[in-house]
């Protein structure tokens, strides 16, 4: 089998100790190559080389520009390599090819693209005083940054971290999810291929706990944090934060809510409520999981949604007419079932879905769960989808903010005044009317809640990866 090594200070390595664990295929259900397990020893290697170029090396003290162009080098570099980058991903952890290919690679150059260009771009404010004196503000790079990436989309992610991170003059070190290496390595070797500095990139494998993940979190040389996964590893990350106050940024669960009123065009609240909870196989932390449907129109958006669910191709993610493959691993499969075996003992009925084979869930829709149903209160990641009526607007944004979570919410509706009003009273980072998963890269990302703290994206991101500074200075005579 193939080696994923490490990247640290420009080196592709194995670890110290010479420590190597398995990815699996989750459509194959095989391992297909061994990773470099990294522990404290890697982690420790990563940040000295991160904290030297960021110290001593180029790489903070270029000019927008300069660091833009390596940035879109490397951009140029993943388009290239975008068959690579998307094989990686969709062999890692079961995502489709076609989403892989023509979504997750082209969204990550852009990624990379966008943060080269508003770094660039970006004013600060210029504030005259009637003293005589006269303040502005700077925005310097914040120093090393330990960035820790999840499984579901890894590439998209690990790029949504690092690009502005990097367009910024910070220094990185990446720990992509244990489940899904294989991206980060090509991304580090295409990094030093573009013409970034050894050291300002550095890509470390290995587990949370008492591994990679524990030591990036508690050394005190890293200047920021930056998580995306689930809420309780969050918490585990902030608690050990605290202890150097270092300043974290938690991109957490969610357990989304998706009204469709009665006035909604039906066609389009079904085809997008359809992607809202099934693209990725539901293991996205913005899934629409929680459906409440205007009681008038209850009985046709459910026959026409259960249709649409039935007709979803589900096979091999190396297929490019796949729609759904399996789930990332067999323990997340175990954990999925869980809720499926449970939710009729909670009081739903499963209209269909259910498991299929290996650890492929079928869309699955479920009806009648009360709102203390666990499938209707935690984060089930798959895709599982809860339908219920409701009657009115009140009580279905009553419905929607019944929830720990506050990622993201849908609303379906052709009232102009009531999207407005909707989305001003839902308790959520995010709200999409008459749509889902349309970003603009300004917009702050980020929940409330089990949801997590903070926000990124656009000048979102400039205030958590540098350290803004006034200077004040005297214009005029005493």
């Amino acid at each position: 089998m193939d080696l994923i090594p490490h990247l640290i200070d420009g080196k592709e390595t194995e670890s110290g100790d010479g420590a190597r664990f398995a990815t699996t295929d989750p459509w194959t259900r095989e391992p297909w190559a061994e990773v470099a397990l990294g522990g404290a020893e890697e982690a420790g290697a990563a940040v000295a080389a991160a904290r030297r170029a960021f110290d001593e090396g180029p790489w903070p003290r270029m000019g927008f520009a300069e660091r833009g162009a390596v940035l879109h080098r490397l951009a140029d570099l993943m388009e290239a390599h975008r068959d690579e980058l998307a094989l990686a991903d969709t062999t890692d952890m079961g995502k489709p090819i076609a989403d892989s290919t023509s979504k997750d690679v082209p969204r990550s150059a852009l990624n990379f693209r966008f943060f080269a260009d508003h770094a660039r771009l970006a004013a600060g404010d210029a504030l005259p005083m009637d003293s005589g004196h006269h303040a502005y503000t700077r925005f310097e790079a914040a120093g090393v940054v330990a960035a820790i990436a999840p499984w579901n989309f890894p590439l998209m992610l690990e790029t949504w971290k690092v690009a502005p991170a990097l367009a910024w003059g910070n220094t990185v070190v990446l720990k992509p999810a244990e489940d899904t290496p294989a991206s980060a390595a090509i991304l580090a070797r295409l990094a030093l291929e573009a013409g970034m500095p050894p050291g300002v990139l550095n890509v470390v494998h290995g587990y949370g706990p008492g591994s990679a993940g524990e030591a990036l979190t508690t050394d005190p040389r890293v200047d920021r944090i930056t998580f995306t996964g689930e809420s309780g590893t969050g918490r585990a990350i902030a608690r050990a934060a605290a202890a150097n106050l270092t300043p974290v940024s938690l991109e957490l669960g969610g357990k989304g809510a998706n009204l469709v009123f009665a006035d909604a065009d039906l066609d389009s609240a079904v085809a997008w409520s359809i992607r809202a909870i099934f693209h990725n196989a539901g293991q996205v932390c913005l899934a629409g999981s929680r459906l409440f449907v205007q009681r008038e129109v209850h009985d046709e958006f459910l026959a026409r949604f259960t249709a649409a669910a039935d007709a979803l191709t589900i096979g091999d993610p190396k297929d490019p007419v796949t729609q759904l493959g399996p789930l990332a691993s067999h323990e997340h499969y175990q954990k999925v079932r869980s809720y499926l075996d449970g939710a009729e003992a909670d009081g739903g009925t499963v209209v269909t879905g259910g498991t299929g084979d290996g650890w492929v869930v079928r869309p699955t829709v479920i009806t009648g769960a009360p709102p203390t149903a666990r499938v209707r209160r935690e984060e089930v990641f798959g895709p599982v989808v809860t339908v219920t009526p409701f009657d009115t607007e009140a009580e279905a944004v009553a419905a929607a903010n019944d929830t720990p979570y506050g990622l993201n919410a849908m609303v379906f509706t052709e009232n102009l005044s009531r999207a407005h009003r909707v989305s001003a009273a839902l308790r959520a980072g995010t709200v999409w009317a008459n749509c889902f998963f349309v970003r603009d890269l300004r917009a702050p990302f980020g929940g409330v809640g089990d949801s997590g703290v903070g926000r990124e994206g656009g000048n979102f991101s400039r205030e958590f990866f540098t350290e803004p500074k006034a200077v004040v200075m005297a214009v005029s005579p005493a």
